[in-house]
């Protein structure tokens, strides 16, 4: 009843909340947490972005995104009062500071004044021991704390870290029963979200785990409650643990939404396999669908790491499921902050509707200086990993016992060499070069006479990209592109590494059919050029294709399969746009649509213009880069015109994508520039 009565109090007179920004869910577990506020979580499901719980004698409050204490943010909706709500109710109405957040009294991180009820701050500022130690000790004493992160966002910017140990915000609540966990909500209203006081009980993970029924919502809770609370937590997990046993797993093929108790034992499978000392790890039954059998003689190999490459470094070697591998390193490299990884499959698959595969089997820990033990219950390629700006060296790692694995490296293997390494027993293998390594299975190279012609094609695609967004050849580590049984998002996806299905694995290892180039791949390595000072709002899946496109020309030496992007198919196309009144809404919504307008400036003014107007977006100072979605289309228009001599206000007016008076009149001294071609429509 109490906890009705909070929620009750927090969200009265609040019908919609902003959603600035992607936030990331919380999971609630605590026994006297509640939820506040939940957003949309996958296939119609939903998960919090808002909760609060009593913390010894004070009170707490999380959000899901640090933006939510932006003033903008706050004038969105219902959003300011649903703040001001939750500063009331932990700081018991007393007065309230706050660390690096405008709107409130500015707390300068020392001693916390006399009399203060409540602090609010993002969850970076807990970093601080002694702020930490400082906070803890006003809130178990009565004072409340307003706080909010983004796990998704923290784990981006601390690759390696551990999102539960290592956020010093989840530190600080997994004692009331919130943390915030990795994903993505999605929007529930225009604005954000639908604040509502009648949310479903399973968003709590306790209730999820012991309500009525299992549903969907409860299995989707249970699934993130899993991974993002404590190993030692004693409420939830034993039993759970309990509940699950002898829920069959090992015999399914795949697991589907309706196979709900299966989702929930499978997550904690994967869970406390990775809770294990290593002596105590053994091969998941799945490991052997995926990533695979992996048999053959085990080998103990020394490898040199060049820490000026960041990034993963491949070792040819694979750990066999189950099997503890022992990674030495010298005392050189104590400080160095490497790292090693089993499984080249890093996509999580914990939001999908099935899983093909375990949702998770890629592994990462830390390497401290002389012997490091590790296991993965699903195995994989192994790699070292090398923080970004680590001082030069090179250090000899020794790895093993491990399964030696087909590796080429491109300038380096012999061909008489390869010959006997494409017969390695492991399951994957890798051909590599300083632009591009591709993981695809064994099975696809075992044949294969001669690498050396598909990494010179990939190797020309990499240079071309790097020289249309005028970045320079030499990269500081190669793009890596893996195929998987399952991925997280989409047909491909762009990242590091690139990932696609297993059906890739005949195209990017085939000269033959890699000469006549792939739109997908093409695509998904644009993306991790693309910059987002020239790519304004709708055209993410735009400028990426100019890539594409280039690639095409440049290595391919002919146009691409899309034939609707020329001739009569554009004009009709472009007529039929205009004739409906060319709205900016439409344009940024259909990706092939926009393209139109880029290839027309291609076409107009070649590609150099664009490499050069790319080559000034990279030496801007930072003053002088584009903040908002105005000016991004603003300056895409002065910088293109100024770079051609034309002036083209009446090109983008044309089109309908929306500029400001000012920056048309700044190109006033220019001659108008419109298409040879441009349909008529009257």
């Amino acid at each position: 009843m109490k906890l009705i009565v909070l929620l009750i109090s927090l969200v009265t007179g609040v019908d919609e909340i902003a959603a600035p920004g992607v936030p990331g869910p919380l999971c609630v577990f605590g026994p006297k947490a509640v939820v506040v506020v939940s957003g949309g979580y996958g296939k119609q499901l939903e998960a919090p972005v808002v909760a609060a719980a009593p913390l010894g004698k004070g009170r707490v409050v999380a959000f899901g995104h640090g933006g939510y204490f932006g003033q903008d943010t706050r004038a969105i909706a219902d959003t300011g009062k649903l703040l001001q709500a939750c500063v009331a109710w932990a700081g018991r109405g007393k007065s309230v500071i706050a660390y690096r957040v405008k709107g409130f009294p500015a707390w300068d991180g020392g001693a916390i004044p006399t009399g203060t009820g409540v602090i609010v701050m993002d969850a970076h500022g807990l970093e601080d021991k002694v702020r930490y130690a400082a906070v803890d000790e006003f809130v178990r004493g009565g004072g409340g704390l307003v706080t909010a992160s983004l796990g998704w966002g923290w784990l981006q910017v601390n690759p390696g870290k551990d999102l539960l140990t290592d956020h010093a915000g989840n530190r600080f609540l997994k004692r009331a029963g919130i943390v915030w966990s990795d994903g993505y909500l999605k929007r529930t209203s225009p604005k954000g979200y639908a604040v509502r006081a009648d949310l479903a009980p399973q968003l709590h993970a306790y209730a999820a785990a012991f309500g009525d029924k299992i549903n969907a919502q409860s299995v989707s809770t249970l699934t993130t409650a899993i991974r993002a609370i404590p190993a030692d937590d004693t409420l939830l997990l034993p039993q759970l643990r309990a509940a699950l046993e002898g829920v069959p797993v090992e015999q399914l093929r795949e697991v589907r939404a309706k196979n709900g108790l299966a989702r929930v034992a499978l997550a904690l499978q994967i869970h406390e396999a990775n809770q294990l000392p290593p002596e105590k790890v053994r091969a998941h039954p799945w490991a052997k669908r995926f990533p695979g059998k992996a048999p053959g003689e085990l080998v103990t190999q020394s490898v040199a790491i060049d820490t000026s490459i960041p990034r993963w470094h491949s070792t040819g070697l694979y750990a066999r499921a189950g099997t503890v591998v022992t990674i030495t390193v010298p005392e050189a490299a104590a400080n160095a902050g490497l790292a090693v990884r089993i499984g080249a499959h890093s996509d999580r698959l914990w939001q999908k509707a099935a899983w093909q595969r375990a949702p998770e089997i890629s592994r990462r820990w830390k390497l401290a200086a002389g012997k490091t033990d590790v296991a993965s219950a699903f195995g994989g390629l192994i790699y070292i990993e090398v923080p970004k700006r680590a001082k030069p060296a090179t250090y000899d790692v020794t790895i093993g016992p491990a399964l030696p694995a087909p590796l080429y490296i491109h300038g380096t293997t012999t061909l008489d060499d390869w010959k006997s390494i494409r017969k390695r027993s492991a399951p994957w293998a890798e051909l590599g070069s300083d632009r591009l390594i591709i993981t695809v299975p064994s099975r696809v190279i075992r044949e294969m006479d001669d690498p050396r012609p598909v990494m010179e094609f990939w190797n020309r695609v990499l240079d071309a990209s790097a020289d249309l967004a005028a970045r320079p050849r030499k990269r500081a580590s190669p793009e890596r592109f893996v195929v998987d049984k399952q991925i997280s998002v989409g047909y491909m996806h762009s990242g590091y590494p690139l990932m696609a299905h297993l059906d890739a694995a005949a195209w990017l290892p085939n000269p033959e059919t890699a000469r006549k180039g792939n739109w997908g791949l093409f695509h998904e390595i644009g993306h991790n050029h693309q910059h987002r000072d020239w790519t304004f709002q709708g055209t993410t899946e735009v400028t990426v294709n100019l890539f594409t496109l280039y690639a095409y020309e440049t290595v391919c030496k002919a146009d691409h399969a899309r034939a609707n992007l020329y001739g009569e198919h554009r004009k009709k196309t472009i007529r039929a746009y205009l004739e409906r009144g060319a709205k900016f809404e439409e344009w940024s919504s259909k990706p092939f649509l926009a393209l139109l307008m880029y290839m027309q400036l291609q076409e107009a003014f070649g590609w150099d213009t664009f490499q050069n107007v790319f080559r000034d977006y990279r030496g801007l100072a930072a003053n002088e880069r584009p903040k908002t979605e105005e000016q991004k289309r603003d300056q895409w228009m002065v910088r293109f015109s100024r770079k051609v001599g034309k002036n083209l206000g009446p090109f983008f007016e044309a089109w309908g994508v929306p500029t400001s008076a000012a920056s048309r009149a700044s190109l006033a001294d220019l001659p108008a520039w419109m298409p040879p071609d441009w349909p008529r429509t009257d």
